[in-house]
């Protein structure tokens, strides 16, 4: 009673002060229109912003789909790649890509980094051979696109070809290793106006394009900054393709406070007219009368508010009698939730459309509701519809009585919870299956916390340390492995784990991790720690574990983190097959090879398998290495190795043998070279057996053996052969020589001898022996010529040096020099001064000057004599060449005579058939050869073959 007394003391002392209450009045609604005010601006504000992210939004999604567009296009160039790595068709396949997708500007590939290939061509030359792993700008995104293994735009950056461009580049590998990149160039102009980033309202909106430079690690904007907009609203949005951040900024920002000024203003000046009129109401009570009718209006506009609400409720609400439970009133949404008509409901109870399971714990709320135990109850509830449905709700009751009043009635708010219901079944339902699974699983599965792991790892600073530093702390701190093995918790384990391990209980399996770790585990588990450490999510990988006997298992360990707990790391299921007899296995397998490869490696050969069709090895032993310098995995990965291989004049012949002896399914055995790895060339004898499976032939096997040593022997006993098969020839001619000279010089002695014993004149006698006297120098002179021809057979260790052809020319020349001067000889000289040849220095001499003075000696008498020396290659054989256009030789007549001896084949006395011979005879002893091409009148030619 007090407390009301209180109420109307306050009310009259308000009333006895009009001007203080009207004054109140005007800060309370100047308040009220203050804070109406400011959230009118906000909604505006709020408003603007979206407008601004949804315009950013679709230049986003047109800036993505070009990119997406790209993507498409860089791979499909690096599908232009063969198995070689080398790109086929690329103009043609980059011309249509260009054709196809207007917004870039050209396609290239990058192999290992560098520009090799571009499309087009034009207009891009400057970019052609830039290494970008080399280029400290563009170094770092490439890294990262590798990195990741995914496509990356980078920039965008100042082109080499000019301009500012946005270059997309997806790395390319082939068998696991980095092949290249295949990358677009896209014009940021380009870019920007396919996005419709150039459409927007300029007069109204200021766009921006920005990225944090690589290098600086700053934000830089690409379009011309306006510092005068900097304070005004803008929106953002990152493009995370190329890190990129795309700004729209209002040029325009007062008139959002236009918009709200004079609202207020006129709120204002409301609340201030509304002061003064509560002033004079206090003043005149009619006037309090007339206030009471309004908000008596006030009222009835509130309950038509409470109707509209009501009925248009998005959840159910019912007002009913909290005695009978029948409907008074319904909204819409719970007739359709029930599926009655408002008509039908108001002659039925809530009890006749609850659910039978839950009618006794409602009509339990709602006792209590009656008594005053509670205020008001939420339950979950099931209703059965018209049709016979049954639908889920969340029930809400409230009384609408006071506590000191009777209970009458109550109103009820529904909602509509059938589909979380049913997630929640198929929730229920996934946890038994995945339980199931858990439990029966063939595989031992362990669920475990490795969270106190992590948390320890943080603090270690571990987490997303490099593999090296990480690998390198574990490797120097096992202690620290040890701590974080013991902080791994076992929330569960399967049956399975039960039966391999064979714990004495399940609960020291969860209660005592250490029984499975020991020294022999510290390897593997730290491979697992840095994973962990990398954030990887999933892990395989063998390793050994200790069951509780204290025997040594071989596991195959897979860890994988649930999901949703990827940051935490407190569920983590880990599966460990025991693979010990496995391993046993697979160690006697390797441990067979092994021996079989040893025992193969120790054979003098190649041992090899191949295809029967194809020819394509399949196993070739390390021999390879040694004998031909190619490894196994070289020969192996070329099909066509063995064939690209052999000597190019052995190919055809080999290979067609080849297969017409497997064709007839027969054991064979042939020789043939190949080309080995230093380029030198080894002969081979390869012995190859038809291998059978079922009676039918399947592959190839062999042994290859290298006979190069024999085969160079053989070519050395060849080569020795002819030479004393050419000398027994040559000293038989030349006994023929001796035999013949000698004996005609012998017998002109003996008959002079005869004809001065006969004779009695003393002048006769005086004559003769003149004529002796010149038979004696005939026979010396014969006998220094065969003497000459003696010492060049004779000179086996003929020394042989770098020599300068030129030098030697000119030798020759200047000896000749009074022959040339007389007769006017031209000697037309062509070798360059750089070609050397390995020569004996007086042979070479001998040979320059017998032929340069041949070639004078039967010069033509009719006109000016004309000598060229040439130095020429032919078919890879060093040739050199003196032609003169003197008489000529009629190599008809004497083809035979022209290096005989004392050969001659003209009429000029000072012919005596020995230069030619010498000549050749000191050619032949350097392993050389020359030949003679002549017509007469016209000239000869003649050509040394030097080695």
């Amino acid at each position: 009673m007090s407390s009301k007394n209180n109420r109307l003391k306050y009310f009259s002392w308000f009333l006895t002060k009009p001007r203080t209450t009207g004054f109140f009045a005007f800060l309370f609604l100047s308040t009220i229109v203050g804070y109406i005010g400011y959230q009118q601006y906000k909604i505006v504000e709020d408003d603007e912003q979206y407008a601004m992210r949804n315009k950013l939004q679709i230049i986003r999604q047109n800036i993505e789909q070009s990119l997406k567009n790209s993507y498409t296009t860089t791979l499909t160039l690096a599908l232009t790649i063969n198995d070689k790595g080398v790109p086929e068709n690329f103009d043609s396949i980059g011309k249509k890509l260009l054709a196809s997708n207007q917004t870039i500007s050209a396609v290239q590939l990058v192999p290992k980094g560098v520009i090799r290939y571009t499309f087009p061509m034009k207009g891009n030359e400057a970019a052609m051979g830039l290494d970008i792993l080399k280029s400290v700008y563009l170094q770092k995104e490439a890294l990262k696109s590798i990195r990741n293994q995914k496509m990356y735009f980078a920039g965008p950056i100042n082109l080499k070809q000019g301009g500012v461009g946005i270059v997309g580049r997806l790395p390319v590998f082939q068998n696991n290793k980095f092949w290249g990149f295949s990358a677009v160039i896209i014009k940021l102009e380009d870019l920007l106006k396919s996005s419709g980033a150039y459409g927007i309202d300029s007069a109204k909106y200021y766009f921006q394009f920005s990225k944090i430079d690589p290098a600086s690690e700053k934000e830089v904007f690409y379009l011309p900054k306006e510092n005068k907009f900097s304070n005004n609203y803008s929106a953002a949005i990152s493009i995370p393709d190329g890190d990129w951040r795309i700004y729209l900024t209002s040029k325009h920002q007062n008139y959002l406070y236009a918009q709200i000024v004079i609202p207020a203003i006129f709120g204002l000046l409301l609340a201030g007219l509304f002061g003064f009129l509560i002033t004079l109401m206090l003043k005149k009570p009619a006037e309090l009368q007339l206030l009471v009718e309004q908000q008596a209006a006030n009222l009835s506009d509130g309950e038509i508010k409470f109707k509209s609400i009501f009925d248009q409720a998005a959840v159910g609400i019912a007002y009913m009698d909290s005695f009978s439970g029948y409907f008074l009133e319904i909204n819409e949404k719970y007739c359709k939730l029930l599926e009655y008509s408002e008509q039908e409901l108001q002659n039925r109870t809530f009890q006749s459309v609850t659910h039978p399971d839950d009618l006794k714990e409602d009509l339990s709320n709602l006792e209590k509701l009656k008594q005053g135990t509670i205020r008001e109850y939420s339950m979950e509830k099931r209703y059965l519809t018209k049709s016979g449905k049954i639908i889920w709700t969340n029930l809400t009751v409230s009384p609408l009585w006071n506590i000191d009043e009777k209970p009458s009635t109550h109103i009820a708010i529904v909602e509509d919870i059938s589909l979380k219901k049913e997630a929640e079944q198929l929730l229920i339902k996934s946890k038994m299956s995945f339980k199931n699974l858990f439990d029966d699983s063939p595989m031992p599965l362990w669920e475990e916390d490795y969270s106190a792991v992590k948390n320890y790892l943080l603090e270690l600073k571990l987490i997303n340390e490099s593999g090296k530093t990480v690998s390198s702390y574990f490797r120097n701190h096992p202690e620290v492995v040890k701590k974080c093995f013991s902080l791994v918790k076992i929330v569960n384990v399967n049956n399975q784990c039960l039966i391999q391990y064979a714990p004495k209980t399940k609960s020291e399996l969860l209660n005592n991790v250490d029984l499975l770790f020991g020294e022999e585990s510290i390897p593997s588990f730290s491979k697992h720690l840095e994973a962990i450490c990398k954030g990887k999510r999933h892990l395989m990988m063998d390793a050994k574990i200790k069951k509780p006997t204290g025997e040594i298992r071989d596991i195959h360990f897979v860890y994988s983190v649930l999901r949703g707990y990827e940051d935490s790391l407190e569920r983590v299921i880990i599966s460990t097959e025991d693979i010990t007899e496995r391993k046993i296995a697979e160690k006697k397998i390797i441990d067979s090879q092994k021996r079989t490869e040893s025992l193969i490696n120790t054979i003098d050969g190649i041992v090899w398998e191949s295809d029967i069709e194809s020819f394509s090895f399949s196993f070739i032993s390390k021999k390879v290495e040694q004998i031909l310098g190619y490894t196994s995995e070289e020969w192996i990965a070329s099909p066509t190795f063995w064939a690209d291989h052999i000597h190019p004049e052995d190919r055809e012949t080999t290979i067609n043998y080849c297969i017409l002896k497997t064709s007839q399914n027969l054991n064979h055995d042939f020789e043939y070279r190949m080309i080995a790895k230093n380029r030198s060339i080894v002969w081979l004898k390869d012995i190859v057996t038809i291998v059978f499976e079922n009676d039918k032939a399947c592959g190839l096997r062999g042994i290859m053996i290298d006979i190069t040593k024999n085969k160079e022997a053989e070519k050395d006993l060849k080569y020795s052969f002819n030479m004393v098969t050419e000398q027994n020839k040559r000293l038989l001619n030349f006994s023929y020589i001796v035999s013949h000279n000698l004996r005609s010089h012998t017998s002109n002695i003996a008959s002079i001898m005869s004809l001065i014993e006969s004779s009695d004149s003393e002048q006769e006698k005086n004559e003769m022996l003149l004529l002796l006297k010149s038979v004696s120098n005939s026979l010396n002179e014969t006998m220094l010529h065969l003497n000459d021809v003696i010492n060049i057979r004779n000179n086996i260790g003929l020394v042989s040096e770098s020599l300068n052809l030129n030098q030697y020319v000119e030798t020759a020349q200047n000896a000749l020099s009074e022959q040339i001067s007389t007769h006017n000889v031209s000697i037309l000289n062509e070798i360059s001064n750089d070609v050397t040849v390995n020569y004996n220095p007086s042979y070479l001499e001998s040979v320059l000057h017998n032929i340069l003075s041949n070639s004078i000696r039967y010069r033509h008498p009719d006109r000016k004599p004309i000598i060229t020396i040439k130095w020429l290659i032919e078919d890879k054989r060093k040739v050199l060449q003196i032609s003169d256009n003197g008489i000529g030789i009629d190599l008809v007549k004497n083809a035979d005579k022209i290096f005989g001896m004392y050969k001659t084949f003209s009429n000029n006395p000072e012919s005596k058939g020995i230069g030619l011979f010498i000549t050749k005879n000191q050619i032949d002893a350097m392993n050389g050869n020359i030949t003679v091409e002549s017509t007469p009148n016209i000239g000869t030619t003649f050509k040394i073959y030097i080695r």
